[in-house]
């Protein structure tokens, strides 16, 4: 499973970091970074929980 990260749409919310800190980081400005380019299984859920919570919708998933 694949994760992307619009960074133009990100608002710096930080809801990805502490939903799943082993997938998302953010830069210097608070912006969205994503760390892996698979999510491993067992982080699945987390970072399905991130795209969740991401109030600008940022975020998606793709198998």
């Amino acid at each position: 499973m694949k994760i992307a990260a619009d960074r133009d749409v990100c608002i710096s919310a930080g809801n990805c970091v502490m939903a799943a800190d082993a997938i998302f980081d953010q830069d210097d400005d608070g912006i969205v970074v994503v760390l892996v380019d698979e999510v491993p299984v067992a982080e699945v859920e987390h970072a399905r929980e991130a795209v969740k919570l991401c109030p600008s919708q940022a975020l998606r998933m793709a198998d």
